[in-house]
């Protein structure tokens, strides 16, 4: 891919996450119908880091619901395999993560407490259990015991809103209860993707649990936003997720921009093209059908073409492509030697701010209440 060149900045250093050791410390985000073993996949041929599957829900697993393994399927040769759990029982995400330590079915654990979606936060799950500290303890003691060797980590949100911030309070619970790192997504529940991302709670986190990695989420567009971010807070390293919707060469630059290289991927319609088509293949060997493969592409041909000069009718021709040859057709049409353009630069996917964070009755009323979740705040939540 072609590149050009950027201000030069020094080597940072490996992260480590228990005995797994992360080059460039960089971490895909899980998310929801995103990254999948293809995804995955097409992000590692392009450059390091640690791959995240896309969540699911502690109970599913145990219950061995077909989806759910479905779910967590690693490509050859993925390594160190990586699975997010989503849960509010701490018995059921310990259940959980001791069999996904005693059946070899992941090298590490994430565990998700930063989910703003309604039909989660409204069931006390995601970025609302954080505000019940004896809950988040529970579950935390319970997945690292469960865990055994395995390294558990984090990934929050600042809390549900100003008023109701947790992040320092969690991260003390999580680095006295084992937990192998942290991550903060610099926003409340209630700025859901909208607003801009509070890097300097990352920094107060990082001062508040030095003796376990902080990892950094949110605005990460470019490598060298994942730099200052870096340099801003001293984190240990990043966590990215939208930023390479549509754009996996992303990892490539991080990989370089975390050497100290002032190289960055710029590539023509051409390649883009071509990565596209890649990713369909992926997909088609994830899946195994091609019509359920083409389907899923669909809503990731707009990410890619962001800033291109493509008509609505050649989109819409990639969006209803129903077999890989046909894909490839109207993908060979394009225009190769169109440049990178700027407007592919920034932000991507939705950026909305909600009004309210969706809660049950009296959550607010007191964070150190003892509370028990009712299990079908899991169901129906595997892959977000």
């Amino acid at each position: 891919m072609r590149c050009h060149r950027s201000g030069r900045k020094g080597r940072v250093e490996t992260l480590k996450i228990g005995p797994i050791e992360v080059w460039p410390p960089v971490v895909l985000a899980p998310m929801a119908g995103i990254t999948n073993a293809a995804f995955r996949t097409l992000c590692r041929e392009q450059g390091g880091g640690l791959f995240v599957s896309e969540m699911i829900t502690s109970r599913a697993l145990v219950e061995r619901n077909r989806k759910t393994l479905a779910m967590i399927r690693f490509a050859p040769g993925e390594s160190p395999r990586s699975i997010q759990l989503y849960g509010v029982d701490p018995a059921t995400v310990g259940r959980a993560a001791k069999m996904i330590a005693q059946e070899g079915l992941a090298d590490h654990i994430d565990l998700n407490f930063g989910c703003p979606v309604p039909k989660v936060t409204r069931r006390g799950g995601g970025a609302a259990l954080p505000y019940k500290r004896g809950l988040l303890r529970a579950i935390l003691r319970a997945a690292v015991a469960g865990a055994g060797p395995l390294p558990v980590t984090m990934k929050m949100r600042k809390g549900i809103d100003d008023d109701h911030l947790t992040y320092l309070d969690a991260g003390r619970i999580a680095a006295e209860e084992g937990v192998a790192a942290v991550a903060l997504h610099g926003r409340t529940a209630v700025q859901h993707y909208g607003g801009t991302a509070d890097w300097t709670a990352i920094a107060r986190l990082k001062e508040a649990v030095p003796e376990i990695p902080v990892l950094g989420n949110g605005d990460i567009w470019s490598a060298d936003d994942a730099v200052r971010m870096m340099q801003r807070t001293g984190c240990d390293g990043v966590v990215v997720g939208r930023g390479c919707l549509g754009r996996p060469w992303l990892f490539r630059d991080l990989a370089r921009a975390m050497e100290g290289s002032a190289e960055r991927c710029r590539p023509p319609l051409g390649e883009v093209a071509a990565t596209m088509a890649r990713h369909a293949e992926l997909l088609v060997e994830c899946f195994g059908s091609e019509t359920h493969a083409l389907a899923d592409f669909r809503k990731h041909v707009g990410w890619y073409l962001k800033g291109f000069t493509v008509g609505a009718a050649t989109r819409a021709a990639l969006t209803s492509a129903r077999t890989l040859d046909e894909l490839r057709a109207r993908l060979a049409e394009l225009d190769a030697a169109q440049p990178w353009p700027q407007a592919a630069e920034g932000p991507r996917g939705k950026s909305n701010t909600r009004r309210r964070v969706h809660l049950p009755d009296g959550w607010l009323d007191d964070p150190y209440e003892e509370v028990a979740l009712d299990a079908a705040a899991e169901a129906d939540t595997s892959g977000g």
